[in-house]
């Protein structure tokens, strides 16, 4: 992999998402580049272009006659148009185009209301409570891969009705389709094709016996009075899998990886419990975990840059949330912070249909955590590791805790 995608010379002319010094910290190469070169290109995966201001990134989210979410993870297996066919896309609603994409939304709004969310709460506490009393007695062990990558596998396999003995196989799936987009198009297509075959088994499962959770609902659900074919049930499915588990448990973990810094906003969110829901909001502002891609539908002229059919284009929603133009000291989290327009679940018809989930899944983690632990540090800073690729965050965190 190393070979195929050398170290980055000029982030303006050369980037790459998954180059080390991005999965590091990517905070000073946007920072940089608005400054400079507010829509950077590469020619890596074919051509991709990066815009990093709040505006540029909110203009882009909003148009969908340019740009199409026909597919929205960068790799070198670069999709035609005949190959994943708009509007419906693989993954649908996410890859999906109008005026397809809001019937396809409109269908799953029941499956993810207040209402819908708040019934999964006392399972993801019960949850959280279960793992952390797995580690009483430890003084130092990994927030992350101990508890933060175990809440949103769980919640979203009780959620799709899966075995709950599968949470270790959607674990490996989301590795290998959001982290190893280095590799080839034939290892991504074996891939795609094993995660396939997992769903279609689950699918004719359901078939056979119905019951009272979200695969079922699928099966079952309508759009203009027609039933949804197999691949719209399986697209689905995987979306749910990959979006609603990685970004998660990534926002978990940057969260805690704040608080053991910050003793401060550690001590603030412990002890004001009413600062909890707006102290939320921030990390999600200040961490936001995904950046996502879309495909320039025709030649576009973009603010000067001439963009081509077919090339990519990243929307690193976490830059935008970083835009001091629009966030009064963007780089410091506030936790009392007034202003929710952040980007951390997207923007335009995109934005993410599993916001609420989410947000419950982060506020209850750190609620549980904060009750049990409500003083801990870093155990070796230099220890922490981050995902590379789209979704940033914590796959290593190493902490210290004061029993």
């Amino acid at each position: 992999m190393a070979d195929r995608h050398p170290p980055v010379q000029d982030w303006a002319s050369d980037f790459d998402h998954t180059d080390p010094a991005w999965s590091a910290d990517p905070y000073p190469i946007w920072d940089d580049l608005r400054q400079r070169c507010p829509v950077a290109h590469t020619e890596r995966y074919g051509g991709a272009w990066l815009p990093v201001t709040y505006d540029l990134i909110r203009e882009v989210a909003y148009d969908t006659e340019h740009f199409t979410s026909r597919t929205v993870v960068v790799s070198d297996r670069r999709p035609g148009p005949d190959a994943l066919p708009a509007p419906i896309g693989i993954s649908p609603p996410i890859t999906s185009d109008p005026p397809f994409h809001k019937l396809a939304r409109r269908m799953l709004l029941p499956a993810f209301g207040r209402r819908s969310v708040a019934a999964l709460e006392p399972f993801t506490r019960q949850l959280c409570r279960a793992l952390l009393d797995q580690t009483t007695g430890n003084v130092a062990f990994d927030a992350a891969a101990e508890y933060a990558q175990h809440i949103p596998v769980r919640v979203i396999v009780r959620f799709l009705g899966f075995p709950e003995s599968d949470a270790g196989i959607f674990r490996r799936f989301i590795h290998q389709v959001m982290e190893e987009v280095n590799t080839t198009a034939e290892e991504r297509q074996t891939m795609m094709a094993e995660l396939d075959d997992y769903i279609d088994a689950q699918i004719d499962d359901h078939i056979a016996s119905p019951r009272d959770d979200l695969t079922s609902f699928l099966l079952s659900a309508e759009i203009d009075g027609a039933g949804l074919s197999r691949e719209h049930v399986r697209g689905t499915m995987i979306l749910l899998m990959i979006a609603g588990i990685d970004t998660t448990w990534s926002a978990i973990g940057a969260s805690l990886w704040h608080l053991a810094r910050y003793p401060g906003d550690r001590h603030r969110l412990a002890t004001e419990p009413a600062l909890m829901d707006t102290g939320v909001e921030e990390l999600l502002r200040a961490y936001a975990p995904v950046t996502m891609a879309r495909l320039v539908a025709k030649d576009h002229d973009f603010h000067g840059h001439q963009l081509q059919e077919g090339d990519w284009l990243l929307l690193p929603f976490p830059a935008a949330n970083r835009d001091r133009s629009v966030f009064e000291d963007p780089g410091r989290v506030n936790l009392g912070r007034a202003d929710f327009r952040h980007a951390a679940f997207g923007m335009g018809i995109h934005r993410c249909l599993g916001a609420h989930l989410a947000t419950m899944e982060l506020r209850v983690a750190l609620e549980e955590w904060l009750a049990r632990y409500p003083d801990f540090e870093l155990a070796d800073p230099a220890a922490v590791t981050w995902s590379s690729g789209q979704v940033r965050g914590p796959r290593s965190l190493p902490v210290k805790v004061q029993l």
